[in-house]
């Protein structure tokens, strides 16, 4: 792998964990400020930081073994 494909996938990991961040925050906002009136809200948005932090953690995996491969 390339250090530019090295360096575009390191950047695909760092926002892949913004937007799960983002999305922890949204479910954070619900639990604090709207529960128990937005309950119907709850399996949407836990779905939706599932999935982006899914998204993260395999992006995160192929990081690990692109630089892993590029190291040896």
């Amino acid at each position: 792998m390339t250090p530019e494909e090295l360096k575009a996938l390191e950047k695909s990991v760092k926002k892949a964990k913004r937007i799960a961040s983002e999305k922890a925050s949204e479910l954070h906002d619900l639990v604090e400020d709207r529960l128990p009136g937005a309950y119907e809200e709850i399996p949407a948005i836990a779905q939706a930081t599932y999935d982006a932090c899914k998204a993260w953690a395999d992006a995160n995996a192929q990081l690990a073994a692109a630089s892993a491969a590029a190291s040896n």
